[in-house]
């Protein structure tokens, strides 16, 4: 099996998106026993939280289900049960380089799967509202990541 967990900040927004949608890409490819997918916060602030509303309603108009979904902190743990840490900006990455280093884990960025992004961070729509264009990077971002997924696992 292999387990993906997607991070942001506060496990509201783009983390939580990132999980529905590629969860939902996992089920569309007939994956569900191959990948797992989960995401978390690199902040405590919203733990068992759902995601925020603006997340809520681009998956709700894309049909892609996010039940389940509450915010979780990162832990070290994580590096020990997840193949991927896939982090939504810099910080991110900077943040988890503080919890814990040097495994066989691979972490990094979303938009570093993507040839040629138009940008290298997931900006955060809790900051700047939009929502819409977090879900392009991230719709973007997954689709790659699956894509590099299966042909690194053979699946």
């Amino acid at each position: 099996m292999i387990r993906v967990l997607f991070i942001c900040l506060g496990n509201i927004c783009r983390s939580p998106m990132a999980e529905a949608v590629f969860r939902d890409l996992v089920i569309k490819e007939n994956l569900e026993g191959k990948i797992e997918v989960d995401s978390g916060g690199t902040g405590h602030w919203h733990v068992g939280n759902v995601p925020h509303e603006g997340t809520r309603a681009l998956l709700d108009q894309n049909k892609i289900d996010y039940q389940g979904i509450t915010a979780r902190q990162v832990k070290e743990s994580d590096w020990e049960e997840f193949d991927y840490l896939i982090a939504m900006d810099d910080q991110n990455i900077e943040d988890l380089n503080r919890i814990q280093i040097g495994n066989d884990t691979v972490v990094a960025k979303l938009m570093d799967f993507v040839d040629e992004p138009e940008t290298k961070n997931v900006p955060d729509p809790y900051y700047t509202g939009n929502f819409d264009y977090t879900y392009q990077l991230v719709s973007e971002g997954s689709k790659k990541l699956l894509m590099y997924i299966r042909n690194k696992h053979n699946i």
